[in-house]
């Protein structure tokens, strides 16, 4: 053999060993004796393999040897034949994610011609490769069939499942041999037993993910289904909505022992609301039946606020509907003898939709004005719907209020914590709303602002922003949403909210949230401190008391002669004017005939002429 044909030879053998894998070139390096091929690159490992003679080339080239001369083409390329016809087949076999041992592939490529070549040493590179075809898919058919059985799967836990089961399977075969990106280690795993464990295990798994996005508000949409043997139990309550869930407040305002069950789907397939009066039922737990839920889920709904269900779904919401400043008067005077509430008709007049603040110290009868204003309410005005909202009160208050208030009376005394202070207030605004939404008019006397003020303090999460007297800045903003609810609506109903305000106790927080509720009424009645002291009831402070666009609710010539009495009245102090004004009251009957005589005592008007 020339130096010509040696070089030609080494030259196609380098040109092999480069088309050849990396693990392709280290298991060969193994299998001819290099050390350290592991750590070499691919470079010096086509460099070492080109310089190296193979181990077992005296074993493939001694028949060579005695074969004719006629053919030392065919019988020279008979060692190289493998590399060549393994690195041009297995590519092409080999899908992307293929995991076959790269290993046994190329102990295949390398071995099959020492084996063969005793028999047949003339055969031809296309017979070599012919053979390798037909064993390459035995090994390769699982890693194909895997390979496409789990293109869309999470390539990760198909690495670390190939990993494992390389181990079991191939035992120390590839020990030292380190694996590329954790590919090439599904070899030992046979293909169909593996796509049906895979399919079994990792089937329930996507069914599983599929089930994980969907499943959250499956309980929401289930609607109970009411058999021909089911027996069901009226319910009526206050719908109270949650973030999750929601439940019919079957005994009050407050959470009790036999609240229903309302779903989210259910609340929005009726278009249901927080405060509706919902008129429902529920199935009767059978004999031997124990439910595993705490509340008993409601099964049907049969009105909602009085109206059927279709006639709710057609309410207009509250918020969009249009305020405006009120038109209607609330006429307050009753009897000759109930002083308080015929002063309130002269210098603070109160109309549908009003917004006003009593402003009242300690000790200056707040309760009994609160208390003559729903009464006269109720008999003046019988279609209102009176609420009386008491938070953080006496509970000796409370009964009294009851009984002598005809209207609904909505109470957390101070014994309870301040959320129970803060879910009273927040649903009995709500209820009102929803009355208000069907057009009707509405009074809620909340008593007392300070104290929910105090209550949504302790309740609500630290913003981080603390006004003067420990006032969290976000414990304001929920009662002002209550009291920013009163409005007179354009083409619909009322919501009047009269609430009580302390001030001068001593404390710093009653003085900020009293500042902060100062200039969000329209109407305001002031008690005087001094006068209760002096026994003179109602104390109220006329100066100071007064109300926004009086003049929409009374007639020009009240409005006239208003302010002909206050004109004279500022020059005296306010015992004096209370004084007075109640001599003119005691000794008329009605206020139209106080404005008479007031009217005749002075005549023009500027407080100095008098008869």
């Amino acid at each position: 053999m020339t130096d010509v044909d040696t070089a030609a030879i080494v030259a196609a053998d380098r040109a092999a060993l480069s088309r050849l894998k990396l693990p392709e070139l280290q298991a060969l390096a193994a299998e001819r004796g290099i050390a350290g091929a592991a750590k070499l690159r691919k470079g010096e490992l086509v460099d070492s393999l080109s310089d190296t003679p193979e181990t077992e080339a005296p074993q493939a080239e001694a028949p060579a040897a005695d074969a004719p001369v006629e053919a030392p083409a065919d019988a020279a390329p008979i060692v190289e034949a493998a590399p060549v016809a393994e690195g041009d087949t297995i590519p092409a076999r080999r899908s992307r994610r293929a995991t076959a041992s790269t290993e046994e592939v190329a102990a295949l490529a390398v071995e099959l011609p020492a084996i063969d070549a005793p028999v047949e040493p003339q055969r031809s590179r296309e017979e070599i490769a012919a053979e390798l075809d037909s064993l390459l898919p035995e090994v390769t058919s699982g890693s194909d069939a895997e390979g496409e059985e789990t293109a869309p799967r999470g390539r990760n836990r198909n690495r670390n499942r190939g990993g494992q089961g390389a181990r079991a399977e191939q035992g120390g075969q590839t020990a030292g041999q380190p694996r590329q990106n954790g590919n090439g280690g599904n070899a030992g795993q046979n293909g169909p037993a593996t796509d049906a464990g895979d399919g079994e295990g990792r089937g329930r798994g996507r069914y599983r993910d599929r089930k994980r996005g969907r499943g959250q508000g499956q309980n929401d949409e289930f609607e109970p289904e009411i058999s021909d043997d089911d027996v069901l139990i009226p319910v009526a309550g206050i719908l109270d909505v949650l973030d999750n869930y929601a439940f019919v407040r079957t005994s009050g305002y407050l959470p009790g022992a036999n609240d229903v069950y309302v779903s989210l789907g259910q609340v929005k397939k009726y278009n249901l609301r927080k405060g509706d009066a919902v008129v429902g039922a529920i199935r009767q737990p059978r004999d031997n039946e124990q439910s595993r839920q705490k509340y008993n889920a409601i099964v049907k709904i049969d009105s909602i606020n009085g109206q059927s269900v279709e006639e709710a779904a057609e309410r207009i919401e509250f918020g969009k509907l249009t305020p405006i400043y009120p038109k209607e008067r609330l006429r307050l005077e009753t009897t000759p003898e109930k002083l308080s509430t015929r002063i309130i008709d002269l210098i603070a007049p109160i109309g549908k939709g009003q917004r006003g603040l009593i402003v009242a110290p300690p000790k200056a009868g707040k309760t009994i004005i609160l208390q003559a204003i729903a009464k006269a309410i109720a008999v003046n005005n019988p279609e209102v719907h009176i609420m009386v909202v008491l938070v953080d009160e006496r509970p000796e208050e409370v009964t009294d209020m009851q009984r002598a208030v005809k209207g609904e009376v909505i109470a957390s005394t101070f014994d309870r914590p301040a959320e129970d202070h803060t879910t009273v207030a927040e649903l009995a605004i709500e209820r009102a709303k929803r009355l208000v939404e069907l057009g009707n008019d509405v009074v809620v006397l909340l008593d007392s602002i300070t104290r929910l003020g105090r209550a949504y303090n302790l309740a609500s999460p630290a913003s981080g922003r603390i006004l003067s007297g420990g006032v969290d800045a976000s414990a304001l903003y929920p009662p002002k949403r209550f009291f920013g609810a009163a409005r007179n609506l354009e083409g619909g109903g009322s919501l009047t909210i009269l609430a009580t305000a302390l001030v001068e106790t001593g404390s710093k927080m009653d003085e900020v949230i009293f500042e902060e509720f100062k200039g969000t009424g329209n109407s305001e009645l002031r008690l005087s401190r001094q006068l209760a002291d002096k026994r003179i009831f109602p104390a109220v402070d006329i100066v100071a008391s007064s109300t926004r666009r009086e003049d929409e609710l009374l007639t020009p010539e009240e409005v006239q002669i208003t302010s002909r009495l206050r004109r004279s009245l500022a020059g005296l102090d306010p015992q004096q004017q209370l004084e007075v004004v109640l001599s003119k009251l005691k000794d008329t009957q009605s206020n139209v005939e106080f404005l008479v005589q007031i009217q005749k005592v002075i005549p023009n008007g500027n407080g100095h002429h008098k008869e």
